[in-house]
Order: C-alpha cells, then sequence, then structure tokens
C-alpha cells in the first residue's frame, strides 16, 4: 500500500539517517556525539587523451597551471559543502589536502583529497566534494582543447574515526 510505513525488523537494512518518520527530509542532530577525530579520503579520475595531458604537465594550457588550480578549488569546495549539499552540517575542517597525480597510463589525472576534522560527525561528503570540484575545474581548463573528458570513479577510499570505525576500500569495491 502506498505510504504505508513498515515497522523495523533486525532483519531489515538500516533506515536512512537523513529521513525522519514521517519521510521528510531532516538535518542529523549531532549534538549529543562525542568529538573524535575523523579523516576522509576520496579519489577520482579525469580522463583525457595524452596531447592534452601533456600541455597540462608541460604547463602549456591556454588557461594557466591546470593543477594548481584544481588543488585550490578542492580545497575551497572542501570548506564549503554544506553550502552546496543541503543537509551536511558545517564543519571547522582542521585540514584538506588535494594532490593531483598526472598518470600518462590513463592517460589523465587522478585526483586525491583528504579532509580531517575533529568533531561529531564524519568529513566523507567534503572529502567527495573536494575531488568533484578538482575534476570539474580541470574539464572546465581543458575543454576548449578536448571536450571529450571524462570524469570517472568518484569514490570514498577511506574513512577513519566514530562509531562506525574504519572504512577501507577493496579494489573490487572501487571497480
Amino acid at each position: 500500500m502506498a505510504g504505508k510505513k513498515s515497522k523495523s525488523t533486525s532483519k531489515e537494512a538500516p533506515a536512512l539517517t537523513h529521513i525522519d518518520s514521517a519521510g521528510e527530509a531532516r538535518m542529523v542532530d549531532v549534538s549529543q556525539k562525542p568529538a573524535t577525530e575523523r579523516i576522509a579520503v576520496a579519489e577520482g579520475l579525469v580522463i583525457m587523451s595524452k596531447a592534452t595531458l601533456e600541455l597540462i604537465v608541460s604547463g602549456n594550457a591556454k588557461k594557466g597551471d591546470v593543477l594548481g588550480t584544481a588543488r585550490i578549488a578542492g580545497i575551497m569546495a572542501a570548506k564549503r559543502t554544506s553550502d552546496l549539499i543541503p543537509l551536511c552540517h558545517a564543519l571547522a575542517l582542521s585540514k584538506v589536502t588535494l594532490d593531483i597525480a598526472p598518470d600518462k597510463k590513463l592517460p589523465g589525472c587522478r585526483v586525491r583529497a583528504s579532509v580531517k576534522v575533529s568533531g561529531p560527525t564524519g568529513v566523507e561528503m567534503e572529502a567527495l566534494t573536494a575531488v568533484s570540484i578538482a575534476c570539474l575545474t580541470i574539464y572546465d581548463m581543458i575543454k576548449a582543447v578536448e571536450r571529450g573528458v571524462r570524469i570517472e570513479g568518484i569514490h570514498l577510499v577511506e574513512k577513519k574515526g566514530g562509531k562506525s570505525g574504519h572504512y577501507l576500500v577493496t579494489d573490487n569495491a572501487a571497480n
């Protein structure tokens, strides 16, 4: 029957935390959770032609320093995640790093963000947002020479801290 809610049993999947008992979106109350050190790492790929990658690596992209600009964009995005994702908490991040490695085997760039906070909630969304925006910035800066660039595989690699403990992706989980 439409609209009818079933009672939760131990055999059912856990309930979504951002949906209340009436099915409405809500921000999770984290005020009673202890502040712990929390770290999240996310990764994504920007796939392009070898010629476009060479433009980036040589520093000859028309719009300037592609990797430096993408790195700054990713850091800024992590800091503004709660402005972009409606139910995310505003967090005082203690560290955001973005590593962007050109990879001739792809060819393209491997983008990795690491975000750290001491607080009552995790930073997975901040790490994923940082990677997403860094990848989009790379695309924006090279789209004039190659429109067929692909952004792929944005995913959480690792998270530490909090009640749910440590998560580390396995090779199979990333594919």
